[in-house]
Formats: structure tokens, sequence, C-alpha cells
């Protein structure tokens, strides 16, 4: 076994210039009142890596303006769609208006977990909340389903980066397999 260099891998990877010829991942990214610019760097750079549709900021999520955003994402911030709308239920209304399923990645009393969710619930938009607060219960009304991700330790749930890491790439195994 031997370690690619960055060339081998770069040989093989989309090039900003040829991103738009790729099949995007039907899935909508909505992140409410995240507070860490790092974390929602790090979200910026697992959607590249996943190749999500888009990316939609609300509330007072920071926007890849800032360079503590700019530092994590590593330049993701060009390659995945994403736009900021202050008002998260306008952004869920815009996107059930398009047949888009909206489902949030939150502990709740119906929630089912990440690998049992089907290819017939996409196209869909996952929720990312508050690293203390989780979802609002206003966006959480607004929902069709709850995802979570089981915790078999003493925290009840994992950074907000982290959850959507394991989560997303879970989803995209289901969708394309």
């Amino acid at each position: 076994m031997k370690k690619l260099t960055h060339a081998l891998i770069s040989e093989k990877r989309l090039s900003l210039e040829n991103l738009h010829l790729a099949k995007k991942f039907p899935l909508y990214v909505l992140l409410d009142n995240i507070r860490s610019m790092y974390n929602v760097g790090s979200i910026f750079r697992t959607s590249d890596g996943i190749m999500i549709k888009k990316l939609i900021l609300t509330g007072y999520t920071p926007t890849p303006e800032k360079k503590e955003v700019l530092k994590t994402a590593l330049g993701s911030t060009q390659s995945v769609e994403w736009e900021y709308i202050k008002d998260p239920l306008e952004a869920i209304e815009r996107l059930k208006n398009e047949k888009i399923k909206i489902a949030a990645l939150e502990l709740t009393d119906k929630s089912i977990n990440y690998t049992k969710v089907s290819k017939d619930q996409f196209p869909m938009c996952l929720i990312i909340g508050n690293e203390i607060t989780g979802i609002q219960n206003s966006i959480l009304e607004q929902c069709d389903f709850s995802i979570d991700l089981p915790m078999f330790g003493i925290k009840h749930s994992l950074n907000v980066a982290v959850a959507y890491g394991i989560a997303v790439y879970e989803l995209r195994r289901i969708y394309f397999r």
C-alpha cells in the first residue's frame, strides 16, 4: 500500500470548470442558527465531498465572507452552491413548493434511525440546527420526518459538523445503491 500523491488524486477529481457536468446528489441542506464559523466551514467541505445540490444558510449562520468559514472550508465555498435566506421558514416553503421532502437531523419522539431512510424520500432537504438548542420547534413543525444518530455513551449528541458528516454519507449511500 502506498499513499497517493496530490497529483494522482487530482487526476481523478473534477475541476471547478467541469463541475457542472457532474450528477449532483439530490440533497439540499439547511443550516439554521449555526454559531460556529468553523462548523459552517467544515459542513461546506463535507458538502463538496458528497456533491450536495445546495446549501442554504439561515438565521445567524455565518456566510463564506467570514475568514474563519473560508479557513475550514478550504475552497469548497466555490464548489458548493449556496445561498443565504434569513428566514428558515421561507426557505422551507420554497423547497416544499418544489416537492422536496423536509427532514430534521434531530432527536424527536418520532425520529427514525439515519440508516432507515429510503430512496423514495429524495429529493430531500436535511435541516441542521443550532449546536446547543438544536432545531427550533417552528421548523420541526414543517418537517416531514426526523432522523437521528444512535448514541451509546453518556453524551446525547455529537458535534454538529460531525453528525452532519455521518448522516449525509449514509444518505448518499442509500440514494446511490
